[in-house]
């Protein structure tokens, strides 16, 4: 989800969390250092090459837990076990999947479910550095070596959470030859400011981040560019507008405003229950409701709130009304409403149209996108990127099935809610080809639906 960090699952945050070695206002290099960042306690942090050819990462969650990656989507939660070794579950849903997994961390390598690896070394800069009038905590991570690379600039969603904390692209993608810089979000880890929403700011933030990246890699600095996920879907581009760049992939983003997007959730909501056009168009008067008050920025119109509470209260799909932040706006009396919107949706410039943006935006771009996603729905975003491709815009557009919000697949227990397994085959590889060579391939990824470009 974009608009509001309420209900973004702790799925779509949970990367390989670190600590930043460097104190704010210092730089440190450390070649072929074997992590970004390590926690006492669990040197196993970091990415490896295994025997059988794939590669894993592992990153920390807390002192007892661990999450490891690999580049086909798989994922678990490592849990420490009194031996010292620990025990893998399955995705996000807390159920064994048999893996078990040891380090030896004086020989710097890794034993994943009976397959031995060595770590990859990767060469780590922290660094402070000055964004549009704050500063902020970023990392540049390289692969070893001299040989110039294509670098990407992570891009915040609207999480309160640490990039560098909880980035897993961070490792993974120097490990195919890639350099990265992640960077805190204004207000949040280790950078100063005061967190928001505000696309323009974050956007020249993003710039700022670009140029540390840029000069921090020096000869060894090819191509460069952006990939944002979720909220980094407005932010990215717009970067890319002011200052141009060679690339540009949002991942679960759209090419709507917040607030159709809240419009667009609702929909989903109702027509993925067996809903259909008349219940909708009912619970686009509850959209635009709390639409009045979100542009107010929370000074008036809660009476027109109350109103539509009251007449379609009693309906039977009134409780399926959920949104990105409607579902918050029915729940909260307005007393609190008044005290806590203005600081939850900070800067969020609601009616933003990301469209001016993408027709004037000639930087190739790869949108990666989820069939199903219930946070930002898809389906107007693609119709959009298409009529894009139509009028000759070098944007390449994938959709993945059966997965929600982060590019997960998941699965639905009885109730209804999701729980995450995995990201699908083929989504890693799809970035790292993009980045590589300035296109994905003519090959399949996974079970993805691609659009590509006109010729």
């Amino acid at each position: 989800m974009q608009f509001l960090s309420l209900t973004v699952g702790a799925r779509a945050l949970l990367g390989a969390p670190f600590v930043l070695a460097a104190l704010l206002g210092t730089t440190t290099t450390a070649t072929a250092a074997p992590s970004p960042q390590v926690r006492a306690g669990n040197c196993g942090a970091s990415i490896y090459q295994l025997d059988d050819g794939s590669k894993v990462d592992v990153g920390v969650i807390d002192d007892d837990h661990l999450r490891w990656r690999k580049e086909d989507g798989t994922t678990g939660l490592l849990t420490r076990n009194p031996d010292g070794a620990w025990t893998s579950t399955l995705g996000w849903t807390n159920r064994p999947d048999g893996k078990r997994v040891s380090f030896d961390c004086a020989e710097n390598t890794i034993d994943f479910a009976g397959v031995s690896g060595k770590r990859i070394p990767l060469e780590v800069t922290n660094v402070a550095f000055e964004g549009a009038g704050v500063q902020l905590a970023g990392r540049l991570v390289m692969p070893q070596g001299t040989a110039r690379v294509p670098i990407v600039v992570l891009v915040h969603g609207s999480e309160h959470s640490s990039a560098l904390d909880s980035y897993s692209l961070q490792r993974q993608l120097p490990a195919e030859g890639i350099g990265v810089f992640v960077y805190d979000k204004r207000g949040t880890g280790k950078s100063g400011g005061v967190y928001t929403q505000n696309y323009l700011e974050l956007a020249d933030d993003t710039i700022a981040a670009k140029n540390e990246a840029r000069l921090l890699a020096g000869t060894r600095a090819g191509r460069i560019g952006y990939q944002g996920g979720s909220q980094g879907g407005w932010v990215a581009p717009l970067a890319a507008k002011i200052e141009p760049v060679d690339f540009v992939i949002v991942g679960f983003g759209l090419a709507v405003s917040p607030l159709d997007e809240d419009r667009e959730a609702i929909a989903f909501d109702l027509t993925s229950r067996g809903y259909g056009p008349g219940e909708v168009a009912k619970a686009m008067h509850i959209a635009d409701a709390t639409a009045a008050i979100i542009v107010s920025h929370f000074r008036k119109g809660y009476d027109q709130l109350a109103a539509v509470k009251a007449k379609y209260g009693k309906e039977p799909w009134f409780k399926y009304v959920h949104g990105d932040i409607t579902f918050f706006m029915l729940e909260t009396p307005e007393a609190k409403l008044r005290e806590e919107g203005p600081v939850l949706l900070a800067g969020v410039p609601a009616n933003y149209d990301p469209m001016p943006v993408l027709r004037n935006l000639d930087t190739p771009q790869l949108w990666i996108l989820a069939a199903n996603d219930h946070d930002a729905p898809s389906a107007e975003t693609v119709r959009r990127l298409r009529a894009l491709q139509a009028r000759g815009k070098p944007v390449t557009v994938a959709v993945f099935p059966d997965t929600e919000h982060g590019i997960y697949e998941y699965e639905t227990a009885a109730d209804g809610t999701r729980v995450d397994t995995r990201n699908p085959d083929g989504y890693f590889a799809m970035m790292r080809d993009f980045i590589l060579h300035d296109r994905i391939g003519a090959q399949r990824y996974g079970t993805s639906t691609v659009f590509r470009p006109a010729k």
